[in-house]
């Protein structure tokens, strides 16, 4: 896990905010298990692990059906460039990352998200 994952992940949902997954994995079942023993499994509301010929789009409908969450409320980040432009059509606030979520990526995320959603942003601090 990227070095500020476990700290940003357990904030959130020591503050109650709900969390998901969304992963293209041509491999789900590794992927399950890998979020198992990293021990996150139950920070997430909804996990959309599978493999997709397009973009997260698939995800975050299926997300929004289980959760009822407005695309509009969500945050989401990514590293690459097409799932982030494809999701933010959506309505969702998208941050493009280049290593993982940082503090400063998070940051970023929340100031963008408190703005409303509009076109993808880009973390480009590495």
């Amino acid at each position: 896990m990227y070095p500020h994952a476990k700290g940003i992940l357990n904030a959130l949902k020591e503050k109650e905010v709900d969390m998901a997954i969304a992963s293209r994995s041509p491999t789900r079942d590794i992927a399950v298990n890998f979020v198992d023993k990293l021990g996150i499994k139950s920070m997430f509301v909804a996990q959309e692990i599978f493999s997709s010929w397009t973009h997260k789009t698939e995800h975050f409908k299926k997300i929004q059906q289980k959760t009822q969450v407005p695309f509009n409320q969500m945050l989401f980040f990514d590293d690459e460039n097409r799932n982030i432009e494809a999701v933010s059509k959506m309505g969702v606030t998208s941050i493009l990352v280049n290593n993982g979520v940082t503090i400063e990526a998070f940051r970023q995320g929340l100031k963008e998200f408190s703005q409303g959603p509009s076109s993808p942003k880009k973390n480009n601090k590495k």
